[in-house]
């Protein structure tokens, strides 16, 4: 058990790495990093396409990271 939680945990590791890598920047310097919330907070624009596709799983990736996590160290 504990086995088939490592393999899965590492694939959803790599998985996870990919698609974050994949998304495009928002900003971009040290302006961007001061500034990034405030435009991703108020900004008029919303995700589509790609983006939007790529957001969505990290979010499930991440939430399947940490449950994989929280498995192995159980078990």
């Amino acid at each position: 058990m504990h086995t088939v939680l490592l393999v899965l945990l590492i694939l959803v590791s790599l998985a996870l790495i990919t698609v974050v890598l994949l998304q495009s920047s928002k900003s971009a310097g040290l302006s961007g990093a001061i500034s990034g919330g405030a435009e991703q907070l108020f900004g008029k624009t919303k995700a589509r396409g790609i983006d939007l596709v790529l957001h969505r799983m990290t979010i499930v990736l991440a939430v399947l990271f940490f449950i994989l996590t929280l498995l192995i160290v159980k078990f």
